[in-house]
């Protein structure tokens, strides 16, 4: 893009007086922000146009999550404009950087939706035709706060500076037919640019509206409310990412999500591609997609459901649909592979359910009755293995997990159909999570090895040679990240922490088999190690959490809860006070990330080895040069095989040992042979901390008693991981801990999203 100063703030001027009738000194942040953003999405806009008419295959991914994050300083590197932008408006005294404040487009929970962000932004990059698919939440995830330790949900206004990134495309909205309801699918694109490549792809995100929302008959009869309540149904579709499915209601709420994302988008592909004249039984040849996890999977029984709609046979449907989607799985969590109540689905999409049975008696005849392959059991429908029989391919995200999925989770499956199964492991735009969050070591990188790295991470190789030479300025910039970071840790949170601490770092979607009680019960270790003097000499360390619970998810609220009171206990301890601080920040996301893993020491990276299917946040500190504390889990396997395994810091059983532990496994013989995690472990139910609602006895519990206590192995690795994290401790601060943080550095490249969606295009899309 080319950039003008006079001619963009020209542009600027005249939309802050035309929209908000203020000139450009008086206009405020939100109104400059708009009008930036406007000005911006104006010159683009050719270019924007010219990518949607291209003829070719495309690829539309479908996700119910695509956390994007903040837009305008990521949309403004990408068009190579990012400095030009700040000085235009230096010019006028504006601060590009008021704009930190602008709201993030939260809409997804954790890794599965900030890795289809990165993979819109590395196609774009890459020129590879995808263009995404998902819902236009009226809220974000939710605004995290705590209340006397307790997390605290309250509604995520992502909107309130406007949405400048995105155009509504009212002339193309759909009808989504359910039985009780129809509604109305109105589009919303968002550019996608790619970098510095006029490339510009596009994500469409439906919103959910009344047919008809008002009603002049009905409001004389003073029966409004009756249209009020039909119109609040319609709306409320597209209210929040992941209702609470505690409930039928929340569960049904989120069928009728699944359902509206994939039969608006569906619909749309297939309308313009019959106003093209396209016979679908071509649309292999014109579409494929990608199914992220089985949130979306409804969008194979409904493009059957639209096609026999259009004459074809049950087996040319099924023929065109299989060609046509391909299915990434995210997890080997059972709990997590969607399953819906069948009557529930019948009853309120008949005619996708009829196809769905089609599916089933089509499998029976196929697998010659063999139990092992269904689609429909006990009243259940199981989306995955419906993924798993109709798409070309199924793939895991990193090469241990593809190998569990083959060898565990679907082995039947996998013994039948081995040509289905592929793997491709995760990647991060090095645009976002190094460029953009990290200039100064990007222009360190730069200096020594030039800029194709920008499009091209593998190059990053070519550092090895130079590290020794990065190593000063490494260690100044790190410093000046952290001194950042804490500043803002300070103004958000109230929390002190002096930037010469290690910066111990864990930030990821709360859940129990991601082990952030694992962590906390090592935080109490040591603090009652210094009280006593076992650590007397402990590093300076700052231990830092951030993560959002589901609103539903109680043992992820109660651990919540418990680092916070430990972070109360440590932090009101001025007798510690020159050894530790701990830290849960609010409201973790997108752009708290961007701060935080390019100031982090140490990236704890420690699911029970098995859980974690690839995980993402593990490759933005690597990119950032920061040492990996884990188990051989997800990509860590990767990152140990591509920077070594003796320049980070692995503990804790392995996928292999996990099953022998879990034979005969006595938790409670445990506590009694280590006192120091029996003192830590007993905090719980001792009085060291407030424990109003019980939570923290439930945490005791689900540790000691029960069906299966210690699920996820807290116990068993807790001796292990005292030991590696105490040597990780004590090794930080000599030049020999900053190598293995440049090695990472140096060793990133295999984790691009740009060599993901390679992958994807060569692979699975044929693109």
């Amino acid at each position: 893009m080319k950039f003008e100063r006079k001619q963009f703030l020209e542009d600027v001027t005249k939309i802050l007086s035309a929209d908000f009738a203020v000139t450009l000194e008086e206009a405020g942040k939100k109104e400059l922000y708009q009008a930036v953003s406007k000005a911006v999405m104006t010159e683009v806009f050719p270019d924007w146009q010219a990518c949607k008419r291209q003829s070719g295959k495309r690829c539309g991914y479908f996700s119910a999550e695509f956390l994007m994050g903040r837009a305008i300083f990521n949309n403004l590197l990408s068009l190579g404009i990012l400095e030009d932008v700040r000085e235009a408006l230096a010019s006028v005294r504006e601060d590009l950087n008021e704009f930190e404040e602008v709201e993030d487009a939260a809409l997804g929970n954790g890794g599965l939706g900030r890795l289809a962000a990165c993979y819109l932004e590395s196609a774009a990059s890459m020129d590879i035709p995808l263009d995404g698919y998902g819902i236009r939440y009226r809220y974000g995830l939710f605004r995290q706060t705590f209340e006397n330790g307790y997390q605290k949900e309250e509604g995520d206004d992502w909107l309130k500076w406007g949405d400048p990134w995105s155009v509504r495309v009212e002339r193309e909205a759909k009808i989504v037919r359910f039985a009780d309801m129809d509604v109305l699918a109105v589009p919303y694109d968002m550019p996608i640019f790619g970098y510095r490549n006029g490339v510009v792809n596009t994500l469409r995100l439906w919103s959910s509206e009344p047919i008809r929302a008002f009603d002049f008959e009905m409001f004389d009869k003073m029966k409004g409310e009756n249209k009020a309540v039909e119109n609040f149904h319609a709306t409320k579709i597209c209210d929040v990412l992941y209702p609470n499915d505690n409930t039928m209601v929340g569960k049904m709420l989120r069928l009728r999500q699944q359902y509206f994302l994939v039969s608006a988008s569906l619909q749309d592909i297939v309308t313009k591609l019959k106003a093209e004249g396209v016979d679908l039984h071509d649309l292999p040849k014109r579409y494929c997609f990608q199914l992220n996890d089985t949130h979306p999977v409804l969008a194979i029984p409904e493009l059957i459901r639209i096609l026999r709609a259009e004459g074809f046979s049950f087996e040319e449907a099924f023929g065109v649909a299989g060609r046509c989607f391909n299915f990434t799985n995210h997890t080997i969590m059972a709990e997590a592979l969607e399953r819906w109540d069948a009557l529930a689905l019948s009853d309120l999409i008949p005619s996708v359910y009829e196809q769905i049975l089609a599916c089933q008696n089509r499998l029976d005849e196929e697998a010659g009755g063999d139990s092992r392959f269904f689609i429909i059991r006990e009243g259940t429908v199981h989306m995955a293995n419906l993924a798993i029989y109709v798409s070309s391919k199924v793939n895991g995200v990193a090469e241990i997990h593809t190998n569990i999925l083959k060898r565990e989770t679907f082995r039947d499956w996998y013994e039948r159909y081995p040509e289905k199964f592929v793997n491709i492991t995760n990647g991060i735009t090095p645009r976002r999570w190094l460029l953009l969050n990290n200039p100064r070591l990007a222009a360190l990188i730069d200096g020594k090895i030039g800029s194709a790295w920008h499009t091209d991470l593998s190059r990053l190789s070519l550092l090895k040679p130079h590290l020794g030479d990065m190593l000063s300025d490494f260690k100044e910039i790190k410093g000046e990240n952290k001194a950042r970071l804490a500043a803002y840790i300070k103004e958000k949170e109230g929390v002190e922490i002096p930037a010469g601490f290690i910066f111990d770092v864990q930030i990821k979607r709360l859940h129990e088999y991601k082990r952030q009680l694992l962590n906390a019960l090592s935080v109490l270790a040591y603090y009652f190690g210094v009280k006593d003097g076992t650590y007397r000499d402990l590093p300076p360390t700052a231990f830092i959490f951030g993560a959002k619970a589901a609103p539903g998810y109680y043992m992820a609220k109660a651990i919540i809860k418990f680092i916070n009171e430990i972070a109360n206990l440590v932090n009101g301890d001025k007798t510690v006070s020159d050894r530790m601080r701990v830290v849960f920040v609010q409201n973790y996301d997108v752009s708290y990330a961007e701060k935080i893993v390019c100031a982090a020491d140490i990236s704890e990276q420690i699911s029970m080895a098995g859980m974690e299917a690839s995980g993402t946040g593990n490759m933005k500190f690597m990119l950032n040069g920061t040492v990996t504390l884990g188990t051989l889990d997800g990509a860590n396997v990767e990152i140990c095989e591509e920077a070594g395994a003796d320049n980070n810091y692995i503990f804790g059983a392995t996928v292999d040992e996990v099953a022998k532990v879990k034979h005969g496994y006595a938790p409670e013989k445990l506590l009694e042979a280590d006192p120091v995690l029996k003192r830590a472990v007993e905090t719980l139910i001792d009085g060291t901390f407030p424990d109003e609602k019980g939570m923290l006895k439930r945490l005791y519990a689900s540790l000691t008693t029960g069906y299966e206590p210690d699920r996820y192995l807290v116990l068993h690795d807790f001796a292990d991981y005292m030991r590696v994290k105490t040597k990780l401790l004590y090794d930080y601060g000599t030049d020999e801990f900053f190598m293995k943080c440049l090695v990472n550095l140096a060793s990133a490249g295999k984790f691009s999203s740009d060599r993901s969606v390679k992958d994807y295009a060569d692979l699975i899309w044929h693109i």
